[in-house]
């Protein structure tokens, strides 16, 4: 996350130069966070302490957070998605093994939906993220395939199958695969992500987790990583984004790999996160400035390095037509109408782009044999790359 919005509360500024917990934080950020905290973690009817360190509460699916957020007062809960019914999990393994990030069969009880409960350690981590946000800007690298408009066209969804791989990272870096919606220009860019990244300044840990961000001003004032902030309606009772995923693939072995989506419904207009074929939530169309529509859609990886060299994109390999080797997305399709098919791009319509060629490169394949469809590799070493350093 790279902004978050804190209420503050007056405390005088010779408390403010105190230190607390041992972290870095001041006295009167402390009680920033306490508050915030109390916003953001409702009232469970259920909480599950997950194998992976976190605590899951089961809150009120009406009772969420995200209904906080002063754009969603009025908002009206959408339980499902208009076209789950005729929706088809796009997608298959390359061998019978599904990603696993619910937990454990654990399931919340009916009327209430899995939130990840958000602890000040983790609002420590993003308030030193946001310390340096510059950094973060100038030390991302990214190798991927996307759409532009033709003859004006414009996209309502996104879809694709990823590998799932765990690149080493330290606290200093991230690395992930995504696909993403976008609209506008500059401060004025609205972006919905979904995918997979390894963020120890996020996560606290160098697992894989499943991710989703959005933004309304290219995370000038808005925005967040999953539920961190006020936004994303969780539906599904099971799954959540900002779940770890418990296996990954091994290069040259078994693939592991997950199924993603975003789509906007026909008639609430809100973007749905579908992962795994199952409808995860969405973000509200209300949230957004200019997202009524994409002008542009992509598929790939990216990478975050401050002061440190670029971590490995995807399996750390470049792209050579292997599907066992680089990272890849397959099956890879998007929209041109809300509620049309699918359609894999052509390929004088999809355009490559990586910015650090010594570090990571990216191919597309266009069409090619079940199962793979319309697919591209991305990724590589990392490294020395540009201006990481």
């Amino acid at each position: 996350m790279r902004n978050m919005i804190f209420l503050v509360m007056l405390v005088s500024t010779t408390l403010s130069s105190h230190r607390v917990d041992g972290s870095d934080i001041t006295l009167k950020e402390h009680f920033e966070f306490e508050r915030h905290l109390k916003l953001i973690n409702k009232p469970p009817i259920k909480s599950i302490q997950t194998e992976f360190g976190y605590i899951v509460d089961c809150i009120d699916i009406k009772n969420q957070s995200a209904f906080d957020h002063p754009l969603l007062k009025n908002h009206k809960l959408q339980i499902r998605p208009s076209f789950y019914s005729k929706k088809k999990e796009i997608g298959v393994n390359i061998l019978p093994t599904k990603i696993r990030f619910e937990l454990d069969q654990i399931v919340c009880p009916k009327g209430s939906v899995p939130i990840r409960r958000t602890t000040k350690e983790d609002l420590i981590r993003t308030k030193s993220l946001l310390n340096n946000n510059i950094l973060v800007k100038r030390a991302a690298h990214k190798a991927e395939v996307y759409i532009k408009p033709l003859y004006g066209e414009n996209y309502y969804g996104i879809s694709g199958t990823t590998s799932v791989y765990n690149p080493k990272c330290s606290i200093a870096q991230a690395s992930a695969s995504n696909l993403y919606v976008r609209n506008g220009e500059g401060d004025a860019v609205n972006e919905i992500t979904v995918g997979w990244h390894v963020f120890p300044h996020i996560n606290g840990n160098d697992r894989t987790f499943a991710y989703a961000t959005w933004t309304s001003d290219n995370y000038v004032k808005t925005g967040c990583y999953n539920t961190q902030c006020q936004g994303f309606v969780q539906t599904h009772r099971q799954y959540h984004i900002g779940a770890p995923v418990q296996k990954t693939s091994v290069y040259g072995g078994e693939m592991v790999d997950m199924p993603i989506s975003i789509d906007q419904d026909e008639k609430s207009k809100n973007w749905w996160i579908t992962i795994n074929g199952k409808p995860v939530g969405y973000y509200p169309q209300a949230l957004f400035s200019n997202l009524k529509e994409a002008v542009q859609v992509g598929w790939g990886g990216g990478t975050i390095a401050i002061g440190v060299p670029s971590p490995q994109m995807g399996s750390g390999s470049f792209p050579d037509e292997n599907f066992e080797h680089a990272c890849y997305f397959k099956n890879i399709g998007y929209k041109n109408g809300t509620n049309s098919q699918y359609y894999g791009p052509e390929h004088y319509a999809a355009e490559t782009y990586h910015d650090a060629p010594e570090c990571f490169g990216v191919e597309y394949y266009d069409k090619q044999k079940s199962p793979f469809g319309y697919s591209l590799q991305f990724g590589g070493p990392g490294g020395q790359c540009g201006d990481n350093i």
